[in-house]
């Protein structure tokens, strides 16, 4: 039986065709999750009790808005490039969506434990910034034009942060897996091996950053939720538009896992005497997840000029510098080698 599986094609496909629903299955189950604790935590900053209309703890609020969403079906504006128009949103989801083949939950849960893996998140991330073109210039029409562009220059120029930061721990690890990654943090004394106390100047960076590659608040103003129109989707419907909710939304759990796994250690637990496992990594998405619903609820939307300037002048300066920094500090093993895990 293993031998059909590894020996003959049909066999192999149908075991890849497998290990992908092992992991798009309980990462859509996951979007659901973390959708409840978005709204919870969002009404609990503001004070607020929502959703209250259908109950049961409030759970079903989101599978009603689902089967709303896909009831209104699917409605093309008169002039769209009907096939763009479509494609978009595909777009949007398929790359938020193959990027979890290189992440890893626990020790060997992974479906491609590729040595570049890094390397491949930083370009699929990249590539989703088509989705967002796609979306704005299908319909023709001035104003989602206008927010794809300014949507996507506000990506680039932080997605230009993020990559810095993770070369900078790639040069600490000496590996491009996040495999490697958690294990190069682990160690006797539980969460002071993690790379959060090393590379604590740029986990600010890093999660602002995010914020801004997923157009969450307070950069959203490429979207225009604060308006009343919705930016680069405003001539999609809510069938295809819940396709972009729902890239965006695992675009910021990838963000939850890249924070989990870069500087906290992963699937490490973060004292020595307690078991590793998948329950650590969870609980470490769920603590940033929070991070990124307060950061919604409580802070104000920038005007554009501001937020390109940080993201150009403020972090692509000061990760750069990181990098040198901490290829000097893992050449020369400064600060007792914690910068070259690589070295041990």
């Amino acid at each position: 039986m293993t031998a059909f599986f590894t020996q003959t094609a049909f066999g192999n496909g149908l075991l890849i065709a497998g290990q992908v629903l092992l992991i798009l299955l309980p990462l859509l189950f996951a979007l659901g999750v973390f959708m409840y604790a978005d709204r919870k935590v969002w009404m609990a900053v503001q004070l607020q009790r929502a959703p209250t209309v259908l109950s049961v703890a409030d759970l079903m609020q989101s599978l009603a808005d689902l089967l709303k969403s896909a009831r209104e079906g699917v409605v093309i504006p008169t002039g769209a490039d009907r096939t763009v128009f479509l494609l978009a949103p595909v777009v949007s989801l398929q790359t938020a969506l193959i990027v979890w083949a290189v992440i890893p939950f626990n020790e060997g849960w992974i479906l491609a434990d590729v040595n570049i893996a890094a390397f491949y998140v930083f370009a699929v991330l990249t590539l989703g910034v088509y989705g967002v073109i796609l979306g704005g210039w299908a319909s023709r029409k001035e104003h989602p034009l206008l927010g794809a562009l300014q949507s996507a220059a506000q990506m680039i120029s932080y997605q230009v942060s993020l990559g810095l930061i993770i070369i900078a721990v790639i040069l600490s690890t000496g590996a491009g897996s996040f495999t490697g990654i958690v294990d190069a943090q682990a160690g006797p004394g539980g969460i002071l091996s993690w790379y959060v106390l090393p590379h604590f100047p740029m986990l600010l960076p890093f999660f602002i950053s995010a914020l801004a590659v997923t157009n969450r608040p307070p950069f959203d103003r490429p979207a225009a939720r604060l308006d009343l129109t919705a930016g680069y989707k405003v001539e999609y419907g809510p069938m295809p538009g819940l396709l972009f909710v729902v890239g965006e939304l695992s675009a910021v759990v990838l963000m939850c896992a890249l924070v989990a796994l870069l500087f906290l250690g992963g699937w490490l637990s973060p004292l020595p005497f307690l078991p590793d496992g998948f329950f650590w990594m969870f609980l470490k998405m769920l603590v940033v997840f929070a991070c990124f619903s307060a950061v919604r609820a409580i802070a104000p939307t920038y005007p554009a000029q501001e937020f390109m300037f940080l993201g150009w002048k403020v972090f692509v300066p000061l990760t750069l510098f990181w990098v040198v920094f901490v290829a000097f500090a893992a050449k020369f093993e400064w600060f007792w080698g914690i910068y070259a895990r690589w070295s041990a």
